[in-house]
């Protein structure tokens, strides 16, 4: 079988929240320089591109995604002087580095919008969505997937404008052909810089319904996947193709059966997609359990909607916006807090698609146990807990929901060493810093060869030492298993078997058939190297990888 080598497709990448990374300033708050310190580490463990979350001018009230300025460095984080040195020494040790672009909404205090609010009359005016209320106040009932209503008064002129998220996040208009201009020009800027590609934020929200459209069950709906969006990911495709980029669009509301429009090898508008069916991205519940069924369901439904040339998947189990993997999908039990790290990391890294790893990720970092809503910065979580508290919900309960479900999980500082700040900063950072640092940092782990950290080096080495890993076909087996995970990776006479158990229970299993577990020879395991049969049982969180003979 010949192999079309592309060098996205055989890179593992690694997300940087540059906020919370490494603070080489003592400020308290990351920064590029952080970044630059630690490419060796990054190209030790394996990657080979780094995805940097917003560093743009902006007031920050959405962490760098309410953009003020395109084409500046936010001071906090540096200068494009320093960005500039960064992208050089990234590229001089093989790691490439892709941006974060945000071109469904600005800050309200981009200049744009400054002009845009001053006259019904102005230039800017049609830049955003405007529009005038009604007898009961907003146009429609259209809601933020920030809370609330989706329109915002403004009293200068009498009129609303719309805004998906935050209220200082007004959204962009895209059937204006001079916003597309603008964009697509600021695009060009930063890839003659030199940058590597773009992950394209809540990219499928950029197409609206008409105005008089009602909210349905899903109340989203008006804003996340409207038809006719085609017409300007095709426009937006055609900046791209121009240069050998990655781009990976954040794309709420493309199902699986949609996908190969937005990512054919030939046609798609991206190159992959991070999809949110195995991750609820909007769940609140205070209490959740992986339904391994289900999770594999979803899983298998995009691997197999990409497969045979049909597109390429773009594989997570974290990000700056959802709570830490193993306290959601593993265990923070001592017992069971390093095998269930291990086995989430195998979950994921070997499934047939472009994995990312998030930072901290690689260590095992856990959520972080809030003792307040004080502690919180993300206005999303702060706007919901206050929502739990205005309907009735006691504090005590609203706060445990809160520990379970903020994205601000995520956004404690990368936990270097077991240091006071963690090694993150020589004083106290903007975020709080997660306890458990004492046994969970990236100086411990690197000399400990069982660690987590060591676990993913191994993984990913030996991902790139296999094409069967990267390029091979995915094939699910016990499907309807309520704890264990099993799939198999196969190109040409190479295959692979991935077994996990995803439960903190002991999990037995016939393997299958045309899994002889004698002709396979065991490459990677989290626990023991004890010979399993047949008829076999796996510890909680036990986690191995067999190649055939």
């Amino acid at each position: 079988m010949t192999i079309k080598r592309t060098w996205w497709k055989e890179a593992v990448g690694y997300q940087i929240y540059p906020a919370s990374f490494m603070d080489t300033n003592n400020d308290g708050i990351g920064d590029l320089n952080g970044i630059r310190s630690k490419l060796d580490y990054l190209k030790d463990l394996g990657i080979g591109f780094i995805w940097i979350t917003p560093i743009y001018e902006s007031p920050n009230v959405d962490n760098g995604y309410d953009i003020s300025d395109y084409q500046q460095i936010l001071k906090t984080f540096g200068t494009m002087e320093e960005f500039d040195l960064l992208l050089e020494e990234a590229h001089n040790l093989g790691i490439r580095v892709i941006m974060d672009l945000v071109i469904n909404h600005t800050s309200n205090q981009h200049p744009w919008f400054i002009e845009s609010r001053s006259s019904l009359k102005d230039d800017y005016r049609d830049y955003y969505i405007w529009a005038d209320g009604t007898i009961n106040g907003p146009p429609n009932d259209w809601v933020s997937i920030f809370g609330g209503s989706a329109w915002e008064y403004d009293e200068t002129t009498n009129q609303y404008y719309l805004h998906v998220f935050a209220k200082e996040q007004p959204d962009l208009n895209w059937e204006n052909p001079r916003v597309k201009r603008e964009l697509f020009s600021m695009v060009d800027w930063w890839l003659d810089k030199g940058i590597d590609g773009f992950r394209v934020d809540a990219i499928s929200h950029i197409k609206k319904a008409p105005l008089e459209t009602s909210s349905t069950n899903d109340p989203f709906e008006s804003f996340k996947n409207v038809p006719g969006i085609e017409t300007h990911l095709e426009e937006l495709r055609e900046i791209f193709k121009k240069r050998d980029i990655l781009t990976v669009g954040e794309a709420n509301g493309v199902s699986a059966d949609q996908a190969h429009q937005w990512v054919g090898e030939t046609t798609g508008y991206f190159n992959m997609l991070f999809e949110f069916d195995h991750i609820s991205l909007w769940n609140k519940e205070e209490h959740e359990i992986l339904d391994v069924i289900h999770f594999k369901k979803m899983l298998t439904k995009w691997q197999n909607a990409l497969a045979d040339g049909r597109g390429w998947n773009a594989l997570y189990m974290e990000n700056h916006d959802i709570p830490r993997s193993v306290s959601s999908f593993g265990s923070e039990e001592t017992v069971f807090w390093q095998a269930s790290a291990k086995a989430l990391a195998l979950t994921f890294l070997l499934l047939q698609g472009t994995p990312f790893i998030y930072q901290g990720q690689e260590i095992g970092m856990t959520n972080m146990p809030f003792a307040s809503i004080d502690d919180i910065d993300a206005v999303d979580t702060k706007n919901f807990y206050y929502e739990m508290i205005h309907s009735g919900v006691a504090p005590t309960k609203a706060m445990n929901v809160i520990r379970r479900t903020a994205r601000d999980n995520a956004r404690t500082p990368m936990q270097w060493t077991a240091e006071e700040y963690a090694g993150f900063s020589k004083r106290k950072p903007w975020m709080v810093i997660n306890p458990n640092k004492q046994k969970i940092n990236v100086l411990d782990e690197l000399s400990e060869p069982d660690s987590v950290l060591n676990f993913y080096k191994q993984v990913i080495h030996l991902r790139n030492r296999n094409d069967a890993l990267i390029y091979g076909s995915y094939k699910l087996y016990l499907a309807d298993h309520p704890q264990l995970f099993v799939y198999g990776r196969r190109l040409g006479e190479e295959r692979f078997v991935i077994i996990i158990n995803l439960s903190k229970d002991f999990a037995s299993a016939d393997l299958p058939e045309n899994v002889q577990i004698e002709e396979w020879d065991l490459e990677l395991s989290n626990l023991n190297d004890q010979v399993i049969h047949q008829h076999t049982i796996f510890a909680p969180y036990e986690a191995r990888v067999y190649k055939h003979k």
